[in-house]
C-alpha cells in the first residue's frame, strides 16, 4: 500500500467502534492513535499507558476488523533497543503488521532521543519481525517538527533529514514527520529520502491531492479525530444544558447501525 498508484490514507481509530467505522467507510487499512487510546483510557500522551494496556486495545481493533491494522506504540514502552524488540513482538501478537517509532523524549532537556539509540531500537525492531517471519511495515517517527520554538535544533530541515535517512537506512519501510506543513519543504524532503514518508494532515495542511503530487507516499490524522470526536461531544452537552435541545446529535447512524457493525466483528 505504501508503494502503490495511489496515496495511503490512514483516519487513525482508538477504540472497536471507530475501526469499524473506518473501515464500513472503505479505507483499506486501520492505524490506531497512541495519544486516543490514552484519552479514552483516562491517561494524558506521552508513554503514560503501559505497553500492555495499549496493546491489549491494538488486539481488539485487530480482532474486530478485515482489513490490515497499523499501531501507534509511542517510544516503544523503554529506554532500550530491548525493550523496541518486545514491543514489537507484542505488536505481532495482537495481529497488527504495521507500526509506529518515535523519537520525542517528553525530557525538556533532551526532546529528542539520542540518534545511535533511536538507531538501536529500529534495528531491534525489525530483527524481532523477522524472528517471526512477519514483515512488520515500520513507520519511523522524528518528532523535530513538532518541538516548541528555541529547544530543538536550529535547522530543522538538516536535523529532520539526517535523522529520517539514519531510520530508511536502518530498515524502516516509512518515514514520519509530523509537524511538517510547509508545502516545499514537503515536497523537497520527498525528493531528498527517496522513500515512503508519511505526512501528519489537518486544517493548514495541503490537501490529499496535492500531497499526492508532491510524492507523499501515507497521510494520517493522529489523535484529531478523537478529539473532533470529543468536540461533537462537547456541543451536545453544552446545546442540551444551555437551549435544551439535540440538534448536534443529528447525523449520528442508527442504533441498529451500531448493532449491526458490532455484529459484524
Amino acid at each position: 500500500m505504501h508503494h502503490g498508484p495511489k496515496i495511503l490514507l490512514l483516519p487513525n481509530v482508538w477504540d472497536v467502534a471507530s475501526a469499524k467505522v473506518i473501515e464500513e467507510a472503505g479505507f483499506g487499512a486501520v492505524a490506531t492513535t497512541s495519544a486516543g487510546i490514552a484519552f479514552a483510557l483516562g491517561y494524558p500522551d506521552g508513554q503514560r499507558i503501559s505497553r500492555e494496556e495499549m496493546l491489549t486495545c491494538v488486539a481488539r481493533i485487530a480482532k474486530s476488523v478485515k482489513v490490515p491494522v497499523t499501531a501507534d506504540v509511542e517510544a516503544g514502552y523503554g529506554d532500550r533497543a530491548e525493550d523496541a524488540a518486545q514491543t514489537t513482538l507484542g505488536v505481532i501478537k495482537a495481529g497488527a503488521v504495521g507500526m509506529n517509532l518515535e523519537d520525542g523524549t517528553e525530557d525538556p532537556e533532551h526532546p529528542l532521543a539520542d540518534l545511535n539509540l533511536q538507531l538501536e531500537k529500529v534495528r531491534a525492531a525489525r530483527e524481532a519481525a523477522a524472528s517471526k517471519h512477519v514483515a512488520v511495515v515500520l513507520n519511523a517517527r522524528t518528532d523535530v517538527y513538532l518541538l516548541p520554538a528555541g529547544t530543538g535544533p536550529v535547522n530543522r530541515y538538516d536535523e529532520a533529514l539526517r535523522r529520517l535517512t539514519s531510520f530508511r537506512d536502518a530498515g524502516a519501510d516509512c518515514v514520519f514527520a509530523p509537524g511538517l506543513r510547509e508545502p516545499d519543504t514537503i515536497a523537497r524532503l520527498v525528493k531528498d529520502l527517496r522513500c515512503p514518508i508519511n505526512i501528519l494532515a489537518g486544517p493548514g495542511c495541503p490537501s490529499v491531492p496535492e500531497l499526492e503530487k508532491f510524492g507523499v507516499a501515507r497521510v494520517s490524522l493522529g489523535s484529531a479525530p478523537m478529539r473532533a470526536t470529543l468536540a461533537l461531544l462537547q456541543r451536545m452537552a453544552n446545546e442540551l444544558k444551555t437551549a435544551g435541545t439535540y440538534q448536534a446529535m443529528q447525523g449520528a447512524p442508527s442504533h441498529a447501525d451500531v448493532n449491526r457493525m458490532m455484529g459484524s466483528t
